[in-house]
């Protein structure tokens, strides 16, 4: 799956992971490939995902995933250090 992670003002990760989890406003959730095209809401907290080098985190202040055909686009409105 291809995964890209952008806040306004820069990129923060592009690139090719095997799942991704989510804070989202119901709770979190995990996506993996093929997964059903969907658009939620995200909450502060932890965004991870699974590349090749193993497995990554970030923290997000909130904003807005969307899933579609094997694409995962997270429009965070910032990333925490």
């Amino acid at each position: 799956m291809h995964l890209e992670i952008i806040t306004p003002d820069q990129k923060v990760f592009e690139g090719e992971v095997s799942e991704a989890t989510f804070p989202g406003a119901d709770g979190s959730f995990q996506v993996l490939k093929n997964h059903a095209a969907l658009i939620s809401a995200l909450e502060k907290g932890a965004v991870s995902y699974t590349t090749t080098e193993g497995q990554k985190s970030l923290v997000v202040d909130g904003g807005v995933v969307e899933v579609n055909d094997n694409k995962i686009i997270v429009l965070a409105e910032k990333v925490v250090d």
